[in-house]
């Protein structure tokens, strides 16, 4: 038998975010748009009780909220994968990175192409700031919820350091 997986839906502004987790920690957090989503299978059990500090966090985001997302998350994938995510949550609110120079804080300078398609493949969205990662040129490539999707978290951070700066509240839009 599958274990279960438990799952709610948020409203945000960048579409509806499907929630998943394992009763622990967060496992999955896709937007409406993802190339990739999950289908909902017999051992899906929607309960938003799981979620409640995701949603928090979530909210305070969307909000404006620069501080770090700090709930336990448990990504699946290769340990190679897993050193990708965890690099991404060390990307700054508000930055942004190309491939390469993810790959150089990996150590693995030549391996920037193996950094995009673990990046592609992080099931954990916006927590797991793989929107923060670019092309060499600044470009907005490969977002596996949609370069739209990007764009807008990228605009919603760079305004909201923007703001930061000059000490005024923002709020997104969507």
């Amino acid at each position: 038998m599958d274990p279960t997986v438990w799952y709610a839906t948020l409203p945000s502004p960048v579409g509806a975010l499907l929630l998943l987790s394992d009763g622990e920690a967060l496992t999955g957090l896709y937007t409406e748009g993802h190339r990739l989503p999950p289908a909902v299978g017999p051992s899906w059990r929607r309960d938003p009780g799981p979620f409640r500090a995701a949603e928090a966090r979530l909210l305070a985001y969307f909000d404006g909220e620069a501080r770090p997302f700090d709930i336990p998350l448990a990504p699946r994938g290769t340990d190679f994968q897993r050193a990708v995510w965890a690099a991404l949550r060390e990307i700054p609110f508000g930055d942004r990175i190309s491939y390469g120079e993810l790959a150089r804080r990996l150590g693995r300078p030549a391996a920037s192409r193996a950094v995009g398609r673990a990046n592609g493949l992080n099931p954990i969205s916006i927590l797991v700031p793989c929107h923060r990662v670019v092309g060499s040129g600044g470009a907005l490539t490969g977002y596996a919820g949609g370069l739209e999707c990007k764009r807008l978290l990228l605009e919603h951070e760079a305004r909201r350091v923007a703001e930061a700066r000059h000490g005024r509240a923002v709020r997104m839009s969507g």
